[in-house]
């Protein structure tokens, strides 16, 4: 070996060790966004849980950061809400005392929007400007703070909707308001794993990522049913199972016309869909798991099928119990969680197929015929 070969040698393990290094703190910090995100989807379910979406009734990004502070600034608030419907209808001759408690549900979900911009943003530019982001994750990284932008406006879009002709907000919007944070969380996470090692073992087959990617997309759909149910309050009728009222597959599905209609507006119709999907995921995933012990059962892909349906199940299961005894707010935030805990994992499952982003040091000796191993 040469005097040239050591030094190539030493500068490309330098470089692949800085790399790891970079790799490593990019890893805590969207693990930390993720932790973010999964705390902010949570207060957004209890906030739609204990009917408080609509306490505030103006869009203020950057003074609403501070809640009332007197007596006054309470009652001016206070009857900024008397004039929606919800007050009306719903919640007439409330006091200022019962109106905080749902105030503070909509300002700290309000708080944790605000402040997850800057946990993301304020790293991401500390370490692009330092080198530590690379070139192949930069505009990933990008989109990702762009959505979260627009989920911003899409958040004041959804509440608009409850403050003039409903009681609440329209199941449209929460279902697309939940679904770009879902994709948030989903893109964080696929970044994260991509930037982690993986494993050498080969898929057990050659559908394994195919269908490892159809799950996760089902999740995502399945938490979307989830949120049409929400914002239609169909969980809490028809608090039973196997049976639907009655019936496995229950009659009067629909009743509305036109016929599609009923999957968006009717909550019987949205319930049992909700229903459907758990089945067909769990399917699904019972499937991928079988084929893949009896391909390959040593691999870290089996292993990893094998917990992505044990995780389903339990989720399945915390449905189940939230229907039964009628949507007890910590059963359901405990099932909105394990929807999230589900999706994150079927991301991680379909990206460890693909295998890590490819090392920009080796990839560099590459392009100029060195070997950052010292061999030729």
């Amino acid at each position: 070996m040469t005097i040239i070969d050591s030094a190539i040698e030493r500068r490309s393990l330098t470089d692949i060790s800085r790399q790891e290094r970079n790799r490593r703190q990019v890893r805590r910090w969207l693990g930390v966004v993720l932790f973010v995100l999964f705390a902010l989807v949570l207060v957004g379910g209890a906030t739609r849980l204990t009917e408080s979406g609509l306490s505030i009734t103006e869009w203020k990004p950057i003074h609403g950061v501070i809640p009332p502070l007197s007596a006054a600034e309470w009652d001016e608030e206070f009857a900024l809400y008397q004039r929606i419907p919800q007050y009306s209808q719903i919640n007439s001759g409330m006091t200022v005392e019962e109106f905080k408690t749902i105030f503070w549900w909509e300002w700290a979900h309000r708080l944790l929007a605000r402040s997850i911009g800057f946990v993301f943003a304020l790293p991401l530019l500390f370490f692009w400007l330092s080198g530590r982001i690379e070139r192949q994750v930069r505009m990933p990284l990008l989109g990702l703070l762009a959505l979260g932008g627009f989920q911003g406006f899409i958040g004041w879009w959804m509440v608009s909707s409850g403050l003039a002709d409903r009681v609440s907000v329209s199941q449209y919007r929460l279902a697309t308001h939940l679904v770009i944070a879902c994709l948030i969380f989903s893109g964080t996470m696929w970044i994260m794993r991509g930037l982690s090692p993986h494993s050498n073992d080969s898929a057990p087959t050659e559908h394994s990522r195919l269908m490892a990617a159809i799950i996760a997309c089902m999740a995502l759909f399945q938490i979307y049913l989830g949120a049409l149910v929400a914002g239609l309050d169909a969980g809490l009728s028809y608090n039973t199972w196997p049976l639907m009222d009655g019936a496995l597959v229950p009659g009067n599905l629909f009743v509305q016309q036109p016929w599609w209609i009923n999957l968006f507006e009717n909550p019987k119709t949205v319930q049992f869909v909700h229903r459907c999907g758990a089945y067909v995921l769990l399917a699904l995933a019972l499937a991928h798991m079988i084929i893949s012990l009896r391909a390959a059962p040593q691999t870290t892909h089996a292993r990893r099928s094998v917990l992505l349906f044990c995780l389903i199940c339990l989720q399945a299961a915390i449905g189940i119990a939230t229907l039964i005894w009628q949507v007890p707010l910590s059963w359901a935030l405990a099932h909105q969680g394990g929807a999230l805990v589900v999706l994150g994992f079927a991301i991680a499952h379909w990206r460890g197929f693909i295998g890590e982003y490819p090392n920009q040091a080796q990839s560099e000796a590459a392009i100029w015929g060195e070997d950052p191993v010292g061999r030729h």
